[in-house]
């Protein structure tokens, strides 16, 4: 049985007044960053700064990636209050602390909350799949149109992060928030609460506007995700993680371009090396 959701989202932009170099005076849109403290069971666990975007699968998301619970099953209930700013979550064995992990040490890496436990590297197991999930080139070219196409935040006010869930080349959740953390976090809490997710599970590709980072390849991974595409680069320990992973790590991504990093036998180039709908480079004329 799912948990019980509130449905606490909120308006993630306001009008402000800017002045450009020129003196002119017009409106602009800005991102609204709240900060939403979660409790568990009536335990303090941290404060997120967020847009609001979809906070209960945010909380979901970020207490199943750090390991705080073993699955979605163990949640009750979340209840989102932007009176308070207070997110709190009831375990089905709701004593105060009771559905918490041992959380050890915690190394900080930044954008938006980005908290990691150290035990996460080595409990991750790499993805193991037969036949292997793959992706083709021609679809990954349709999940960068689908995403640069896209009505978003980013385009109306600028600062914030993008995380998207395909299917093959087919959108299935997109999220943008003031971190990447947040954004696929909020994923992972869709894809947990998203029944789909029952196997056979399909072969999904992570697209981010940020950069590939060890955690966000360990977030993937946790999420049986085994295909992630950013706009921006890699780190060499994300890259490092992604080869022991199993996870095919794309960077650079924009437009027609991108450079694989990690696992190439993942990505499928169409038929006769040429990428479908992709213009034929020039040949050379004959003397």
């Amino acid at each position: 049985m799912p948990p019980r959701l509130t449905q606490a989202r909120i308006e993630p932009t306001r009008e402000v007044l800017v002045t450009d170099e020129l003196g002119h005076v017009f409106t602009l849109r800005v991102p609204i960053e709240r900060a939403l403290t979660l409790y568990v069971d009536k335990a303090e666990v941290v404060t997120l700064m967020t847009l609001g975007a979809h906070p209960e699968w945010l909380v979901i998301g970020y207490l199943l990636n750090q390991r705080l619970v073993e699955s979605v099953g163990q949640i009750e209930s979340v209840t989102v209050d932007w009176q308070v700013g207070a997110a709190a979550v009831k375990t089905l064995d709701a004593r105060p602390g009771a559905g918490l992990r041992d959380t050890g040490r915690i190394v900080t890496t930044g954008c938006g909350q980005g908290s990691m436990f150290a035990d996460l590297l080595g409990q991750l197991a790499p993805l193991r799949d037969s036949p292997p999930a793959t992706l083709r080139q021609s679809q990954l070219l349709q999940i960068l149109d689908t995403v640069r196409l896209r009505d978003t935040v980013y385009k109306a006010a600028g600062s914030v992060h993008a995380c998207a869930l395909f299917e093959g080349e087919r959108l299935q959740v997109f999220i943008e928030d003031v971190g990447r953390h947040n954004a696929v976090d909020s994923i992972a809490g869709w894809l947990a609460l998203d029944e789909s997710t029952r196997n056979p599970a399909p072969v999904r590709t992570l697209y981010t506007t940020g950069r590939l980072t060890s955690e966000m390849i360990i977030k993937a991974a946790q999420m049986g995700v085994p295909i992630v595409v950013s706009r921006s680069g890699v780190t060499e320990m994300g890259l490092d993680v992604a080869l022991e992973a199993g996870v095919c790590a794309i960077g650079r991504a924009i437009n027609r371009r991108f450079l694989c990093y990690t696992h190439p036998e993942r990505l499928i180039r169409d038929s006769a090396g040429q990428v479908a709908g992709a213009p034929r480079p020039p040949q050379p004329h004959p003397q």
